[in-house]
């Protein structure tokens, strides 16, 4: 199968565990919008939810999928969160942020009692760092500075920057710095490193957040637990 029609069989599977009367976090990213799409269907069809987006891409998304919407604030403790990633270590670990929506995406994690993460199988690495440059979204403020600290990490650091060579803005209107390492060794201890540097409002390494990953794969639909070893 193409990698599309693999997102669309992981994205569409995650839907399967969200009921009734459920406050939804709604994740960023490709794989996420068949997700969105198929939770769309099914809140027309009368299913009764609300959603919590954590990028103004997939509020608009929603909205246009007339998924209902509720803030954090409103409803501070979430059932379920569905959301994408760009890596996945044999720990279920992430490296999210490609989208650009890392921060909002923790805070919504953070408060969820599950989680849940949709791929395709090339998503799944034996160390978090080897594939996808490690995302870190920093105040503008100084944010040289920023990066020449988190270069003594042991990391190549470039500004994410978009067409016409401007800057990538966050919808926290905030910069966001791709770090390149060869193998993040201790995601654990790197993720508290990152964030301890002044300027950095929060980094792309999701540890311990997951409860399972539902990964679309060319045999069907895998499910990884927290007991599952990759």
């Amino acid at each position: 199968m193409e990698k599309e029609e693999l997102k669309k069989l992981a994205g569409e599977k995650a839907v399967d565990y969200i009921d009734d009367e459920m406050i939804v976090g709604l994740g960023t990213g490709s794989t996420v919008e068949y997700t969105l799409k198929k939770l769309g269907k099914l809140v027309r069809s009368g299913l009764k939810i609300k959603g919590i987006p954590t990028s103004v891409h997939t509020k608009r998304m929603a909205v246009k999928q007339e998924i209902p919407l509720t803030t954090l604030e409103e409803n501070p403790v979430i059932d379920i969160t569905i959301d994408g990633a760009d890596e996945v270590d044999s720990d279920l670990n992430l490296i999210k942020g490609g989208g650009g929506a890392l921060a909002r995406e923790k805070i919504i994690a953070f408060n969820s009692k599950r989680v849940i993460i949709v791929i395709d199988d090339s998503k799944i690495v034996k160390a978090l760092g080897i594939d996808f440059p490690l995302p870190v979204e920093v105040l503008k403020f100084g944010w040289t500075s920023t990066q020449k600290t988190l270069e003594e990490l042991g990391c190549n650091v470039e500004l994410r920057k978009i067409m016409g060579n401007e800057p990538y803005i966050t919808d926290n209107s905030n910069y966001i710095l791709d770090c390149e390492f060869e193998r993040i060794e201790d995601p654990e201890q790197l993720e508290i490193d990152i964030n301890n540097i002044p300027g950095v409002v929060e980094n792309g390494l999701f540890i311990g957040l997951v409860d399972e990953v539902i990964v679309g794969g060319k045999q069907g639909i895998l499910t990884l637990g927290k007991e599952t070893v990759v």
